[in-house]
């Protein structure tokens, strides 16, 4: 075999770093795309906050009177973490409308015959979530300090990087949804209200499942919202060692992966 035949060889090993540089480089730019709306108009962040905190609010107190004596003396550890998660599930499961607005106008036609990778799209229009669920949860745990929520540190910050990555995948998922119902925006509402309700309610959000029926306990163990909330709650706790975290993590980024995954396939085909 002569040495002219090796020569492709270096060649091949060069495109891959250059192909992983192109979809990290991609991916930023729609990433700082979709952040412009996000900075030009920072109080869509904070009108996305109107439903938990009427939840903390009206909620909250229902809660501190009906069963405070079963989830013990601070009830604010154990349902701000579900709020929290609450609106990382609200706000990362309606942003598939924003790419059916694209859809419509156009503009996602034009965005798939540029020089952008179709999965670079798609990742980075979910990156995107990461910056409303931490801005959100942030000024959620800000309100409610003065009303005695005492998280441990560490265990706040862990359990908004975990959302951060749930609302990812939920918003991936979301973008899934809109590119396999294009211009039919009812249908993309029915589905997301359809699921949107029952995962949070079995995720023992609201009220402790343990005090639910049996069959209601075994479906809300194939609920990855479950493990998340019930993370927080072991986090905001300060019981950070616990298998509770580990399992909102496997969660959070099973979620995420499977969004992604989900996500890009339907880009990658959305031109077909």
């Amino acid at each position: 075999m002569s040495a002219a035949t090796l020569t492709p060889a270096p060649q091949a090993s060069a495109e891959r770093p250059l192909a992983r540089r192109s979809f990290v480089r991609d991916t930023r730019i729609v990433l700082l795309r979709e952040l412009r709306p996000v900075a030009r108009d920072p109080f869509s962040i904070l009108f996305g906050l109107i439903q938990p905190l009427v939840f903390l609010g009206l909620f909250g107190p229902l809660l501190v009177g009906s069963a405070g004596a079963t989830l013990g003396s601070d009830v604010w550890l154990w349902f701000v973490p579900a709020v929290l998660a609450m609106t990382t599930l609200f706000g990362s499961s309606v942003t598939g409308s924003n790419l059916q607005l694209d859809i419509s106008s156009g503009v996602h036609e034009r965005m798939l015959v540029t020089p952008l990778s179709r999965p670079a799209q798609l990742v980075g229009r979910a990156l995107k979530e990461m910056v409303p669920v931490l801005a959100q949860s942030a000024v959620v745990l800000l309100v409610m300090l003065p009303f005695g929520l005492r998280p441990d540190p560490l265990g706040a910050v862990l359990t908004l990087l975990q959302l951060a990555v749930l609302g990812i995948g939920v918003g991936a998922l979301s973008y899934s949804l809109a590119l396999a119902v294009r211009k039919q925006e009812w249908m993309f509402w029915v589905v997301q209200q359809t699921v949107l309700f029952p995962v949070m309610l079995l995720s023992g959000m609201l009220l402790p499942l343990e005090t639910g029926p049996a069959w209601m306990r075994a479906i809300s163990t194939v609920n990855p919202l479950r493990y998340v909330v019930d993370s927080g709650r072991a986090a905001f706790a300060g019981d950070l060692a616990s298998s509770a975290v580990a399992w909102g993590w496997v969660a959070a980024v099973v979620t995420a992966a499977v969004g992604l995954t989900v996500g890009v396939r339907a880009m990658v085909r959305s031109a077909d």
